[in-house]
């Protein structure tokens, strides 16, 4: 394992090696999503997140959110959806090498009434070739809440795709591209060019056996972006005063998708203890 720094600036958590080059950047804006970008590739060579593209401005990097929330959106950031404030909860630190934070995040209805206490615990561990985000996922109910079926939600990753270099995407079933949309699997990754960079790179995020629904329906749109969307089978309540909770692991990687080394990780995270 090779060793991690931990900065906090104004409205961001910075994680960075020894060296001092940056492995990803975890902002945490005072009134808006909380959201990942930059992610560098593993061996620093590329920008593997994309904030606000063209085709989708509301998609940050790697986000949570849904659309339909008792009707009210938390996904697109229109001047109608609810809002965000997130904030760290306690100090980041390094356990055995690796990055432990976690953050709180309320979600208010455009009344400013609370709707939804939001939890993200976070891990990272670090190797030479790859390294692995675990998100502990949790959605308290501060009243009734309904979250309403739709084409996509929950965790969501915006790569930095283009027509002209293309990707390519395959799921724990073996079904590829625009395949694995609304199917149903327990890991999807996706691959592509980067810019400064003469191979692929990429991530693989995996459904964890506990999770609601496991194994999930995945959205895997035209661009590419990928989410594990359990929005996508139908909608479910979360009566007030409980919690809904979800585990997912990002494993990021250099090259071409390699399913056998996913499913080595994705055993790994199922007989894996929480965070």
């Amino acid at each position: 394992m090779n060793g991690l720094t931990i900065a906090t600036g104004k409205e961001e958590v910075r994680i960075s090696r020894a060296d001092g080059s940056l492995v990803l950047t975890h902002r945490l804006p005072a009134a808006a999503r909380p959201h990942f970008h930059p992610i560098i590739a593993p061996d620093g060579k590329g920008v593997m997140t994309e904030d606000k593209p063209a085709h989708h401005i509301w998609q940050q990097g790697l986000y949570t959110g849904f659309n339909l929330v008792n009707g009210i959106g938390f996904w697109r950031n229109e001047p109608q959806d609810g809002s965000f404030s997130p904030r760290l909860e306690g100090t980041p630190r390094i356990v055995n090498g690796g990055a432990r934070w976690a953050l709180s995040n309320p979600w208010r209805h455009p009344d400013g009434s609370p709707m939804i206490d939001e939890t993200q615990s976070w891990s990272l561990d670090i190797a030479d070739d790859h390294f692995v985000l675990e998100l502990d996922w949790g959605l308290r109910a501060e009243i009734d809440i309904e979250i309403g079926q739709f084409m996509a939600g929950g965790l969501f990753l915006r790569m930095p795709w283009t027509p002209e270099t293309g990707a390519s995407a395959l799921n724990s079933e073996g079904q590829a591209d625009k395949d694995a949309e609304k199917q149903r699997a327990r890991w999807l990754a996706v691959a592509m060019p980067l810019e400064g960079r003469s191979d692929e790179a990429g991530m693989a995020i995996m459904d964890h056996p506990s999770n609601p629904m496991h194994p999930t329906t995945w959205r895997m749109d035209n661009e590419f972006g990928i989410s594990p969307s359990r929005v996508i089978a139908g909608s479910w309540k979360i009566p007030k005063g409980t919690t809904d909770r979800y585990r997912f692991r990002i494993y990021v990687f250099c090259g071409a998708i390699n399913s056998a080394a996913i499913d080595r990780q994705w055993q790994e995270f199922a007989n894996s203890q929480e965070l």
